[in-house]
């Protein structure tokens, strides 16, 4: 993992290294991933209860979906 810039700022370089880094990303995904998950069982539980579809949030769930395979095709084609 290359360093950031944060690291490059005087009074952070000394809290900033690749072990923040990386616990920063793995809560980023865990925190993502409960979101889309927590969506996900709203839009079935207001289609299954309720009789309606929520079109708002079906949009959320699959912009996070389109962004999320976007990125990886980036990240694949790139490094």
């Amino acid at each position: 993992m290359t360093a950031s810039f944060l690291s490059k700022i005087p009074f952070l370089g000394k809290f900033v290294d690749e072990r923040f880094l990386e616990h920063r990303r793995r809560s980023s995904l865990v925190g993502m991933m409960a979101g889309v998950l927590l969506g996900a069982g709203l839009l079935e539980y207001r289609i299954f209860h309720d009789h309606i579809i929520n079109w708002d949030l079906l949009a959320v769930l699959a912009t996070i979906a389109l962004v999320k395979v976007a990125m990886m095709i980036w990240y694949r084609l790139t490094v």
